[in-house]
C-alpha cells in the first residue's frame, strides 16, 4: 500500500506512456464508463427529472471526493501543506469538478448551461485524460495512486457526459450558449492568472507538457503569448463546432419527422 500510495517515491519502474500497459488500463475504464453510462441513461430516459438527477448527485459526490481525497493524500506525502495550489481545478478536464456539482444541485439556466458544458467537454477530457495523458503516464507507474485516481475522475467526468446524453437530460439551449461559453473563458483567465502567480501550467497553457498540446506548442516554436491564445482558440473552436453539429443534427431530424 505505501507502494502504491506513492510514499518515498515509486520504486517500481514506469511502463510508460502508450504502453500495452497504459493501453490496458484506460481502455478498461472507457469500456466501464460507457456501458453503465448507456445502461443506466436508457434506463432513466422515461423516469421523471428528479430521479434522473440522482444519478449525477452521486456522479458530483464521488468525483469531488475523489479529487479532495487526492489533494489530502499529495499534501501528507509531499509534506508541503500548500500543495493543493498545484491542484486547483483550473485544467479543462478538472473543471468537471465544479460543472458537474453545478448540473446536479442548480436549476434554471445555470443548471442547463452546466449540463451542455459538461456534454460538451466531458468525454473529450475523458479521451485526452486517460489516452493522452502523456504526462501521467510517462511519470507514474500505471496502477499507482496518482494515476489510478486521475483515471476515475476522468472517467466520472465522461460518463456524467454520456449519461446526460443517454438519459435525455440534454439541454442545448442557443439562449444559453452565452452562459456556456463564458464559463469555459472564466477558468481560462483564471488558468492564465494562476500560471503567472503560482509559476504552473494550468489549462497547458505555458506548455505542452507531455500531451498533444506539444503539437501546438512546437507549431509555435513555443511562443509565450501566441501559444496560450491559440490554445484557447482551439476550445472556442471546438465549442462552436459541437454547437454547430448538434443543431445541425435536430435540423435533419425534424425534417425528417415532418
Amino acid at each position: 500500500m505505501k507502494e502504491f500510495f506513492g510514499f518515498g517515491g515509486y520504486q517500481r519502474p514506469v511502463e510508460g506512456y502508450m504502453s500495452w500497459q497504459h493501453l490496458t488500463f484506460v481502455t478498461v475504464l472507457m469500456v466501464l464508463m460507457i456501458a453503465s453510462a448507456v445502461y443506466l441513461g436508457r434506463r432513466n430516459r422515461s423516469r421523471s427529472d428528479q430521479d434522473k438527477n440522482k444519478v449525477l448527485i452521486i456522479t458530483a459526490i464521488l468525483i469531488d471526493a475523489f479529487e479532495l481525497f487526492k489533494i489530502v493524500l499529495l499534501c501528507f506525502r509531499s509534506g508541503d501543506p500548500f500543495d493543493w495550489l498545484n491542484n486547483l481545478p483550473l485544467f479543462l478536464c478538472s473543471i468537471q469538478l465544479i460543472t458537474i456539482p453545478l448540473a446536479a444541485f442548480t436549476r434554471g439556466r445555470l443548471k442547463e448551461s452546466s449540463l451542455d458544458f459538461v456534454l460538451i467537454f466531458g468525454v473529450l477530457g475523458a479521451v485526452l485524460g486517460t489516452y493522452a495523458a502523456g504526462n501521467n503516464y510517462g511519470s507514474y507507474p500505471v496502477l499507482s495512486f496518482d494515476n489510478v485516481v486521475s483515471g476515475l475522475t476522468h472517467s466520472l467526468a465522461g460518463f456524467a457526459a454520456l449519461y446526460i446524453g443517454f438519459s435525455g437530460m440534454v439541454s442545448m439551449k442557443k439562449k444559453n450558449m452565452p452562459i456556456t461559453f463564458s464559463i469555459l473563458l472564466g477558468f481560462c483567465v483564471a488558468a492564465f492568472v494562476a500560471n503567472k502567480l503560482l509559476d504552473y501550467n494550468y489549462m497547458f497553457l505555458v506548455s505542452g507538457d507531455g500531451t498533444p498540446y506539444d503539437i501546438l506548442y512546437n507549431l509555435v516554436g513555443g511562443n509565450a503569448v501566441l501559444y496560450p491564445l491559440l490554445v484557447v482558440l482551439l476550445f472556442i473552436l471546438y465549442i462552436t463546432l459541437f454547437y454547430f453539429i448538434y443543431f445541425l443534427i435536430q435540423k435533419k431530424k425534424s425534417a425528417s419527422a415532418k
